[in-house]
């Protein structure tokens, strides 16, 4: 196959036909944050809301999201929106599955709301780029929002009109953010969790537009 080929394949989402089926069992088993010591997959405390981001890489990603504290409960890294039941690494970043790499953010929404984890999630990549994100080429870079609550994928709809004006006015491109409710989570292998902070000087190719997201305008998606 030749390299353009290569290219081409990695800029498409594979069918439900063409993805491997997967398998019956996860291929990770971490049991504890990193940072923080909580139950990575839980159960979770009462009250505790979860959202899912991709932002392309997911290390920074992640790191982006337990940076914001106490009121993050659990951050964890994995893939989603694709076809492949219990994806392993390799299968999505050989463009493979259709996954997505994003981070699953639990979090007490009292104390930080699902509008500042949406400005957090628009400052900090360019989801301007369709299937990429910097020098990271392939669909599993893509940008991608998955409402778990009907609140949340209005809040995130709204958002992306605003910051898509805001990054029109500065000249850049029409927002590529794939916005749809959640499909199944799966968390990534062991060493790809809190992966900056057990590797602190690791790679990390995140990087936003330096526009400004707007928050305090209506938007919010709690409960």
């Amino acid at each position: 196959m030749h390299v353009i080929d290569l290219f081409n394949k990695a800029l498409h989402l594979p069918t439900a036909e063409t993805a491997p089926k997967g398998r019956p069992t996860a291929t990770a088993a971490t049991q504890t944050h990193f940072v923080n010591g909580h139950a990575l997959a839980g159960p979770y405390l009462e009250g505790l809301e979860t959202a899912i981001f991709g932002m392309g890489c997911f290390w920074g990603a992640e790191r982006k999201f337990w940076q914001l504290g106490d009121a993050v409960w659990v951050t964890a890294v994995g893939y989603a929106g694709g076809h492949t039941e219990n994806p392993t690494y390799q299968e999505t970043c050989g463009g493979l599955t259709g996954h997505a790499e994003v981070v699953l953010v639990v979090y007490e929404p009292q104390r930080v709301s699902y509008e500042e984890l949406l400005k957090v999630f628009w400052e900090n990549h360019d989801p301007t780029q369709g299937m990429r994100q910097g020098n990271d080429v392939g669909t599993q870079y893509r940008s991608a929002i998955y409402a778990t609550t009907p609140a949340q994928l209005e809040a995130a709809k709204a958002s992306a009109r605003i910051f898509g004006a805001e990054l029109a006015k500065r000249g850049h491109g029409q927002i590529t953010t794939e916005i749809r409710e959640a499909p199944e989570f799966y968390f990534a292998e062991d060493y790809h969790q809190q992966y900056l902070a057990k590797n602190p000087s690791g790679y990390c190719g995140l990087g936003g537009t330096g526009v400004s997201c707007p928050i305090g305008v209506g938007i919010s998606a709690v409960g």
